[in-house]
């Protein structure tokens, strides 16, 4: 038998993880199964050690288009670059396997997870780090897992494991964590307002759900692992000289060079400080080996700054820039910067500083979200820019990092849980993030300045959102929750945990652990010191702004919703769309749905008010009673025909134009004429009968139409019945009655057109047959009696 598969129950359904079957020439390599979701993950490594100084490590998730029986729809029809779906299952895997590898581990290592069957219930996402786990667990690349991941929802109070896509639709929040058999790692959620402690308990549970999973791969490890390998961490000199650098540092003033207010200033006192002691060890920079001891000693001086960061923290409560771990950074706002944008806000926290600008667009404007479980179209979206001037740095610039997709994912995520529907704000709402200055969480950032660019555009949320970057420095049961962390605390701490929310609860969380994990304790306490900061920041930001501005910007496009009768949609449409090009050549966009909601979007007010009453008449539906300013636009003998609106016109009776009787219409009528009248009856074939208001009560009124086939009223022509001098049926006027068809004699054939010779002459009856060829002259013509 090929390959070995191990079972276990997860969330009421089977996973199945198989290996040895399928890419047997890889490290590592697993297929994963949940439902009829199927993905195959491989591990590998290089064989030789990298002389990058850090992990490099890289996850690739594929989607392949046949997973779901579909052709890809780009022009060379197969899959392209990933897209953002897949961008944030990659880094969902990468947070949850990255601090696992041992320290000084430097070989290149992809781990690729390709999508090969997805069924459209299950999601692969949450599956892609259990076959990462499961296949670098059984791969001879050195990792200290097994770890595992799932979803949880929260459905009618319930947590639920790996709720499905319907059942996803109903739930208050979308949390997946990522863990070992002793520790939370890794948290995404976002969530609809949940308080605290219910995401506390939903990670516990979480927690307990994976025990399984994770039970699963070591068994999987124990039976069909691979050895480790060992690999050579590049030690070199530098731990020869940290004891007694440490010393020189801290006797040259490194402290308080560390303690200087300002990311700059502490730049250039913190070098000043390295370079001194650095000349004491090479004091000739153009000596032999000079080159190379500067940069030993330069990477000695890195590890001494981070531990006595991390010692002042731990020890002192005192942070680089003087602040304690509970302290925001000063906060300043300014609203409305821009003065054409529709919303615009700047927020600067410290040295974090973000524009956030709104814009509001009509749902033509909706991106469209086609991925291989669902295609439709999304109304909000976010966008984070994170250029290099941010951090003061000269980088190329090109397309979106996974990191700017990652941190746009978040802030949306936080702003989505309190925008107002498309029912109640029919826009299609873009939130741009500009990063002008970083310093850390500039992510937060974009939610505050994003949450007030929404305000100053008049976007009605249902409350104030705000995001705080919480960090942790911890040496062995010692431990320190920051709050608002630096961008030089992100990188020497040891988790970077992300709350965002309102005054009532959080709506999006990001935690990256980059230590073993952490206890539900440790996670405790930073949801609720970051409570205090995230209330602490939405008082800042209600000096400036507390609620959205009543009025929407003037710069801001308006929209008018009308609702027509459905079955005259075609109406406002017109023939291949005329109609509509001409509503919209009049300055608007136009967009009608089926239930006949008609939105006229614009910026021109005018023309708003013009495409609207345009629809309205052409749209309007003719009522009994109803009267008009008609406008004459054809005469017959037997009335005139009357425009009411556009499109409907309705038949004044002859008999109903004038108090005197009138020969011809044209005596009291001519087109062109305009008159007031009133629609007297409508027929089920939607013919209108008129009568002019003013008159009724003088004139005789007229018999309605009667309904159904060729009877009733016609005209001045009266029922069927009565045909004028014609009579009865029976008596056809001087005509007479008509005579029995076998009565009647036969009729002559004008044979002046045909050739001499009949052209089938066996195909005439003898009888018929002429005996000689004779020219008819033709019949009269008939006097057409049958007119109005």
């Amino acid at each position: 038998m090929i390959g070995k598969t191990f079972t276990t129950m997860l969330g009421g359904k089977e996973l199945s993880i198989e290996t040895g079957k399928l890419a047997k020439l890889v490290s590592g390599s697993v297929t994963v199964r949940y439902g009829d979701t199927m993905l195959l993950v491989t591990a590998q490594a290089s064989d030789a050690q990298s002389k990058l100084d850090f992990l490099p490590l890289t996850v690739e998730f594929e989607e392949r288009h046949y997973a779901v029986g579909k052709i890809p729809g780009s022009f060379h029809r197969r899959e392209g670059r990933p897209g953002e779906k897949a961008i944030l299952s990659a880094r969902i895997t990468d947070r949850q396997i990255r601090p696992l590898f041992p320290k000084g581990y430097r070989h290149e290592t992809q781990v690729i997870i390709t999508v090969m069957s997805a069924d459209g219930q299950n999601a692969p996402d949450v599956l892609g780090p259990i076959g990462a786990s499961a296949a670098l667990s059984i791969s001879d690349i050195p990792w200290a897992g097994p770890t595992a991941c799932v979803r949880v929802g929260q459905i009618d109070g319930q947590y639920v494991v790996n709720p499905t896509a319907e059942q996803l639709t109903r739930s208050r929040m979308d949390l997946v964590v990522a863990g070992t058999k002793d520790a939370v790692m890794m948290v995404e959620c976002g969530a609809q307002t949940v308080s605290e402690e219910e995401l506390v308990a939903a990670i516990e549970f979480a927690h307990a759900e994976m025990q399984g999973v994770i039970a699963l791969i070591e068994q999987m490890r124990s039976e069909v692992g691979h050895e480790k390998f060992n690999f050579l961490e590049e030690v070199g000199p530098t731990h020869d000289y940290v004891p007694e650098m440490t010393e020189k540092l801290r006797a040259a003033g490194l402290k308080d060079a560390l303690l200087t207010r300002g990311k700059k200033d502490r730049g250039v006192r913190t070098k000043e400080v390295r370079n001194r002691v650095i000349a004491e060890y090479v004091p000739d920079p153009e000596a032999e080996g000079a080159a190379e001891l500067t940069a030993t000693l330069k990477g000695v001086y890195s590890k001494v700054e981070k531990q006595m960061l991390r010692q002042m923290i731990l020890d002192e409560d005192m942070r680089a820039d003087g602040r304690n771990s509970k302290t925001v950074r000063p906060i300043w706002i300014e609203a409305r910067p821009l003065p054409m944008a529709h919303g615009s806000a700047i927020f600067t926290r410290g040295e974090t500083q973000v524009l956030g600008v709104t814009t509001l667009g009509t749902e033509r404007d909706e991106i469209l979200i086609d991925d291989l479980t669902e295609e439709t179209g999304d109304r909000f979206l976010l966008h984070y820019n994170f250029p290099p001037y941010s951090t003061g740095e000269v980088k190329r610039m090109g397309g979106q990092s996974r990191r700017e997709v990652g941190h746009g994912n978040l802030a949306k995520r936080a702003i989505r849980a309190v925008l107002p529907s498309f029912e109640e704000f029919p826009y299609t709402i873009r939130v741009v993030g500009e990063v002008l200055e970083s310093n850390g969480s500039s992510s937060m950032a974009t939610v505050c300045a994003g949450t007030l660019s929404l305000m100053d555009a008049g976007v009605p949320i249902k409350a104030p959102v705000a995001g705080v970057a919480m960090g942790l420095v911890m040496e062995g049961e010692k431990y320190r929750v920051l709050t608002d962390i630096l961008g030089m605390e992100d990188a020497l701490g040891d988790m970077d945990f992300k709350v965002c929310g309102s005054a009532d609860g959080v709506t999006a969380l990001q935690m990256d652990i980059k230590v073993g994990g952490i206890t539900p304790a440790i996670m405790r306490e930073a949801l609720s010191q970051a409570k205090e900061g995230r209330l602490h920041i939405l008082g800042k930001m209600a000096e400036v702004l507390a609620a959205p501005r009543p009025e929407l910007s003037p710069t801001a496009p308006r929209i008018e919703t009308l609702k027509i009768n459905p079955e005259l949609i075609g109406k406002v449409i017109g023939p291949g769309g005329k109609q509509v090009r001409e509503l919209e050549a009049m300055g608007a966009q136009v967009t009608i749905e089926e239930d006949g909601t008609v939105r006229i979007f614009t910026s021109d007010g005018a023309a708003a008010a013009a495409v609207k009453a345009r629809i309205q008449e052409v749209t309007q539906e003719a009522k009994v009673g109803t009267e008009y300013d008609g406008t004459v636009v054809k005469i017959a003998a037997f009335g005139a025909f009357v425009n009411l609106f556009p499109g409907q016109d309705g038949m004044l009776h002859i008999s109903q134009i004038s108090e005197q009787r009138i020969e011809k219409v044209e005596d009291a009528l001519k087109v062109g004429d305009k008159l007031r009248v009133k629609i007297a009856n409508i027929d089920d074939r939607g013919k209108i009968d008129l009568v002019r208001p003013e008159l009724e009560g003088k004139v005789a009124p007229r018999t309605p139409r009667e309904s159904g086939g060729r009877s009733g009223d016609r005209g001045d022509r009266g029922p069927r019945g009565d045909r004028g001098d014609r009579g009865e049926r029976g008596d056809r006027g001087e005509r007479g009655p008509r005579p029995e068809r076998g009565d009647r004699p036969p009729r002559p054939v004008n044979t002046e057109w045909r050739s001499a010779e009949p052209p089938f002459p066996d195909r005439i009856p003898a009888e018929n047959k002429p005996t000689e060829t004779k020219q008819f002259a033709p019949p009269p013509p008939v006097p057409d009696t049958d007119t109005e």
